[in-house]
């Protein structure tokens, strides 16, 4: 079968990987001609490309089983496997740590020696449609056919926007980030981690995450509600340098005795959870044989690290689905879309909840205990409620639905209904977050 696939990120790399390897002939389109010949990779147009990443056990399985070229690539370029405690379980794979740029990397050199993919530079200027399905794409003027065309472009995605009619779910979260990125110095010891891959300390009206990535790189995130600028200021080095003197729990990693910086602060967009299925406005399929995946489909904020998760298992499923339907475009379309439906809009649904009652709640709202509790306050409140957490470790691990949650959710309910309120860790709260990068950013001008 002759496949297109618009974009070349690593949804675009796996599915081609995935596909070529199967016997199919793909050709994956992608405006970035990838990595300079320093190594170096702008990857421009992908706001997200240098910022905190975390890469589950789902991400590592998918790329050992149907990518191992770059499994092999991605270990050599320094990606580290870790392994984790779930509450009450077993000790499970985690998943790697690891930057993007690594990760991209190694898939983009193992794309480019796959037998039967081609990864080539250029525009999509449109999906080529005719007898009423797909039949490939127009890029840069030239006709690039097609049995099966793939959007894996991403959120961003314009090209197949017109065809995708259906309402979306979510949208703008309420929420937004900064980050750095920093490396230990040699010799020093690892500071705190709640688990293998990242620390996160919770305060009053805001929030910060670091991740760990390889050879000692690590993204030092501050989260912040869109509703209040006062933090807008933090775009600037001086004053995200302030608010790291601050915050004692980030200080530990950032401290120049501990860290270096490696990049000046990385502003990121207000975030959005989106779910978008298949189908137009009338319930049928977009177009038979075009099928989104990734994040075209599913989009949820990073301070959970499920984005590159959930478009790895959508990328099992359509491999599969193609691997029993064949040709068939519309079956896949049609078998891929229910599997979403159940699979992967419930975790949108999850962090649509979930953030929009965080942002709330770090503008002062109490918690709602009419309606069901966000999973974030479930698992906090395990604090309090310790038969809780065994019913909490399929879902950390992406191992379960959301709705695994449900059966101890009048559990947690419970626990707040008494009054109790998970505390703040050591730290200014945001007004005076605010006044401290606030005087920075002056000083700094």
């Amino acid at each position: 079968m002759r496949v297109a696939v618009i974009g070349a990120g690593p949804t675009g790399l796996l599915m081609g990987i995935g596909l070529a390897r199967r016997g199919h002939q793909v050709v994956a389109i992608d405006r970035d001609a990838g990595p300079s010949a320093d190594g170096t990779w702008a990857r421009k147009g992908v706001m997200q490309f240098h910022h905190a990443h975390g890469f589950r056990s789902q991400v590592v399985d998918l790329v050992r089983s149907e990518a191992p070229a770059a499994w092999r690539n991605w270990l050599a370029g320094g990606a580290e496997p870790v392994e984790m405690m779930l509450p009450g379980g077993p000790v499970i794979p985690m998943g790697a740590r690891s930057r993007r740029v690594t990760f991209e990397t190694a898939l983009r050199a193992a794309a480019i020696e796959q037998p039967g993919l081609t990864v080539r530079t250029g525009h999509v200027d449109r999906v080529i449609v005719g007898r009423g399905r797909a039949l490939g794409l127009l890029v840069d003027g030239r006709e690039i056919t097609g049995d099966l065309v793939l959007d894996a472009a991403g959120r961003s995605s314009r090209v197949t926007r017109e065809l995708r009619t259906a309402p979306s779910l979510g949208g703008p979260c309420g929420i937004a980030y900064v980050d750095r990125q920093y490396q230990l110095i040699d010799g020093v010891a690892t500071p705190p981690l709640l688990n293998p891959i990242a620390w996160q300390g919770n305060y009053d009206g805001y929030q910060v995450i670091i991740f760990l990535h390889e050879r000692g790189i690590f993204s030092a995130l501050i989260v912040r509600p869109t509703s209040d600028r006062s933090l807008l200021p933090l775009r600037h080095n001086e004053a995200f340098d302030a608010a790291t003197r601050a915050i004692p729990g980030l200080a530990a990693w950032t401290d120049p005795a501990v860290a270096r910086p490696l990049t000046d602060v990385l502003p990121g967009g207000p975030l959005v959870n989106v779910y978008r299925n298949q189908r137009r406005a009338d319930g049928r399929l977009a177009m038979p044989g075009l099928v989104s995946v990734g994040d075209a489909v599913c989009t949820t904020t990073p301070n959970f690290g499920r984005g590159i998760a959930t478009c790895s298992l959508q990328i099992a499923e359509l491999l599969r689905l193609i691997d029993r339907h064949g040709c068939d475009g519309e079956a896949i379309g049609e078998a891929f879309d229910q599997w979403g439906e159940v699979n992967m809009r419930p975790w949108v649904e999850d962090h649509c909840h979930m953030d929009g009652a965080l942002a709330r709640r770090w503008c002062g709202e109490d918690v709602d205990l009419e309606g069901r509790l966000p999973s974030d306050l479930i698992l906090s409140a395990t604090a309090r409620d310790p038969s809780i957490a065994a019913a909490t470790g399929p879902y950390l691990g992406m191992l379960a639905l959301p709705s695994s949650l449900d059966l101890v959710e009048p559990k947690a309910k419970a626990v707040f209904r008494s009054g109790w309120r998970p505390g703040f860790d050591d730290g200014p709260d945001r007004h005076q977050l605010a006044e401290i990068v606030t005087r920075a950013a002056l000083a700094g001008v």
